[in-house]
């Protein structure tokens, strides 16, 4: 039997922070509260702690995605931070290549760069980040390498020019994909690859199967290595834990009405708030979410570690008051500390 079939203590769970800002506060509250995770994430024990570029979004804060990585590694001390992720496509290599090295050079064997190819945002902004409009993403390959090429020269390609800091440094290199692009690409290349099935669970197993077909063994893996993103919100009971989804269920009914907010309070019944339509669309979006009472999260994750052989989880958690948001975390630990 394979080990994704065993107990839950058996493969690492990570965190996936966007820095939510809540109604009524700012993003000065949201980087206490990242830190506060972060902390706490790291005394139970998770394995990595993941921040992600958007950008134009009320309601994330991580925009400025290695800034605030710095504040996070500053604040910790053995815990991997790293990029869930950089939209590379935004960026020169060079200047990616630079942050990391910089990252690298403050916080030794603890830093990742997750690697994304969409914009991370709506088309004008992509146009004010300077991003070529153009580009449907085909070149993401070229870009991936040239970065490769800034940490290690033997892939530079002729490339004469240097990231300092940055050149000879081991960061390990992910690629994050909600389709099979990345994946395949992952796969080509023998790097890890992590799928967003928080916002894209139609295409999980998919994408899972195309980057397991591709891959071939490098200097970085001999096999492939695949972390899932899930919605897991854990909770006393069922029904509570449903009450918090809710802030998620309503954040991605705002962004498919183009009304961007603030994450809003939990409202006690979606379907007060939701058409029969947009609750099927909200399935969906977020059909793989994983909410509920230690039993019910402890059921629903041994079913999908069982199906999709996921290597790592990487647990997102957008609740509305900080304080179940971290209780939500300390029940998730509970549970896969529960099987050891």
């Amino acid at each position: 039997m394979s080990k994704h079939a065993n107990k839950l203590n058996e493969i690492p769970f990570s965190v996936l922070d966007l820095s939510p800002i809540t109604a009524g506060n700012t993003p000065a509250d949201s980087f206490r509260n990242t830190l506060e995770l972060a902390q706490l994430t790291e005394k139970l024990s998770y394995n990595r702690f993941w921040l992600a570029e958007h950008h134009n979004m009320p309601f994330i804060a991580s925009s400025a995605t290695s800034v605030v990585m710095s504040h996070v590694a500053a604040g910790t001390s053995k815990i991997r931070i790293g990029s869930g992720g950089i939209m590379l496509p935004n960026h020169a290599p060079l200047v990616i290549a630079e942050q990391f090295g910089t990252l690298e050079s403050l916080y030794p064997g603890r830093i990742d760069l997750g690697l994304g190819r969409a914009p991370g945002t709506d088309q004008g902004t992509a146009r004010a980040l300077r991003r070529d409009l153009g580009s449907t993403g085909d070149d993401f390959p070229e870009q991936l390498a040239e970065l490769r090429g800034y940490f290690d020269p033997s892939l530079a390609q002729g490339n004469p020019i240097k990231a300092i800091p940055g050149e000879g440094l081991n960061i390990p290199i992910w690629l994050l994909g909600s389709s099979g692009f990345s994946a395949h690409l992952a796969g080509e290349l023998g790097l890890p690859f992590a799928f967003a099935a928080h916002f894209s669970p139609l295409n999980t197993l998919g994408a899972l199967q195309i980057y397991r077909k591709a891959f071939k063994p490098s200097n970085v893996l001999d096999k492939p290595y695949a972390m899932v993103a899930l919605n897991i919100i854990a909770a006393e009971t069922d029904k509570e834990a449903k009450r918090l989804f809710t802030t998620i269920q309503q954040q991605f009914l705002n962004l498919i009405s183009g009304n961007l907010t603030p994450l809003q309070p939990p409202v006690d019944d979606i379907s007060e708030v939701a058409s029969s339509y947009q609750l099927k669309a909200l399935e969906q979006q977020l059909g793989s979410s994983i909410v509920g009472s230690q039993q019910t999260i402890k059921d629903k994750l041994h079913s999908f570690l069982e199906e999709s052989k996921a290597d790592e989880i990487m647990a997102i958690a957008q609740v509305f008051d900080h304080k179940a948001r971290l209780r939500s975390y300390e029940i998730l630990a509970e549970i896969t500390k529960s099987e050891s």
